[in-house]
């Protein structure tokens, strides 16, 4: 797969069996190599109060689990981007769980 444009969701676990929050996102994701970039949109725009709860997890700690329409899965790093709406994911490195500052939903 080169690229993939569509529908996803990115969900915040906070442990293996309550997810805090889940929000639709259209997915723009491009590969190149062993390399991949995606960036995403809000969709659709966030009421305030659900604005106020992304926000929140993103203090938290800005690791979700990116989930595709087939149900597959890849655990993301959000930046947040412009007015929020607009968000770059990077793929999850294990660094920085083995320093013991992320959670692991799984």
């Amino acid at each position: 797969m080169d690229s993939y444009e569509g529908a996803a969701s990115l969900d915040w676990w906070a442990n293996r069996s309550t997810c805090l929050g889940s929000y639709g996102v259209r997915v723009a994701v491009r590969v190149t190599g062993d390399d991949w970039t995606c960036e995403a949109t809000l969709e659709p725009r966030l009421s305030a109060e659900d604005q106020e709860g992304f926000d929140f997890l993103m203090e938290l700690d800005p690791f979700f689990t990116l989930r595709f329409d087939d149900e597959s899965t890849v655990l993301v790093d959000v930046v947040a981007t412009g007015e929020g709406e607009h968000l770059v994911l990077t793929a999850f490195r294990d660094e920085a769980t083995e320093a013991g500052s992320r959670r692991i939903p799984t």
